[in-house]
């Protein structure tokens, strides 16, 4: 019997973040059995996520080895980190502020587990000159570190915008997002060895939440990818693998579990032959992940309540 493969060496997918409440009894067993992490758990089913608390608050080194210690059981295990937002859309590069920043992270970098760190700056920042100096700028302030940027505007498609993230060695994230005017479009651009794809779903109020227009409480990236959606990808992701020396492909849309499962929907068209998902999160998308075995058995106190959940109509 020929061994169950994973993805390749240099190819890495997993969610956005992973430590949400919402994702108790569909992700996570809500009736959690002693010693239990949610970052333990999740390094069985994929080998990489995004850290998307450090652009709200630093991290403390003691944090960062804890998660090192987490996915020990994983040896391929990556992380990579978002920049924080003081840094990307209030534009503060206070010395004493970029060190706090470091030092949660430098534990992480000095273990060779952190892939990036994901600038991601906001539709409104165009290429302009003053921008184009404070990317630089930033690049400059966390020289230490593998950037990449997610630019929202489709102004920094221009060659020069291309050319100014090759002469920094700054990696450009591939987006996928609901469509808006002047939205940066899905792509397959690479200006670093780093290739990176991020998932953010197609939900119209996502820009309604990036103008400040929506009307609260809206969920943030609720959308769950078709099958069809994502093969939509597979070419793209297929074209990074071929030049970076690695890529990163996340998804974002985390609401209700649907990051998960779209990130194990894609491991599986790109390669990953390990098939295996959470129970409770296999009976909540019985469809979606048809293909897919349960590694514990699903919580019996979930089995009477749970509720097919299908592809949300953006």
């Amino acid at each position: 019997m020929s061994a169950v493969m994973p993805l390749p060496q240099t190819l890495y997918c997993g969610p956005s973040g992973w430590s949400y409440p919402h994702w108790n009894g569909i992700v996570y067993p809500k009736l959690k059995p002693r010693g239990f992490h949610a970052l333990e758990d999740i390094a069985r089913y994929f080998d990489a996520v995004e850290i998307n608390t450090t652009f709200y608050q630093t991290i403390r080194p003691e944090i960062a080895r804890l998660w090192l210690r987490k996915v020990t059981h994983n040896p391929k295990f990556q992380f990579t980190a978002k920049l924080g937002r003081r840094f990307t859309h209030e534009r503060l590069l206070g010395s004493a502020e970029v060190a706090q920043f470091k030092e949660g992270l430098w534990p992480i970098l000095r273990a060779h587990k952190l892939g990036c760190v994901l600038m991601q700056f906001p539709w409104t920042f165009r290429y302009t000159e003053e921008n184009r100096e404070h990317l630089i700028a930033v690049r400059r302030a966390f020289h230490e570190f593998p950037l990449v940027a997610e630019m929202r505007h489709s102004s920094w498609m221009q060659e020069e915008a291309l050319g100014t993230l090759m002469d920094y060695h700054i990696g450009f994230a591939n987006i996928d997002q609901a469509a808006y005017t002047k939205a940066m479009p899905p792509g397959s651009f690479l200006t670093s060895s780093i290739g990176y794809v991020r998932l953010h779903g197609r939900n119209p109020q996502d820009w309604q939440r990036e103008f400040g227009r929506a009307a609260e409480p809206v969920a943030a990236h609720d959308y769950l990818y078709s099958r069809e959606e994502l093969l939509e990808w597979k070419p793209r992701i297929d074209e990074l693998c071929q030049h970076a020396g690695t890529t990163f492909v996340f998804a974002n849309n985390d609401v209700g579990g649907k990051a998960v499962v779209n990130a194990l929907q894609l491991s599986a068209l790109l390669g990953d032959e390990r098939r295996i998902a959470p129970a409770d999160l296999i009976a909540r998308f019985p469809m979606q992940l048809e293909e897919f075995h349960a590694d514990r058995p699903m919580q019996e106190a979930l089995f009477s309540s749970y509720q097919p959940e299908h592809r949300a109509v953006a």
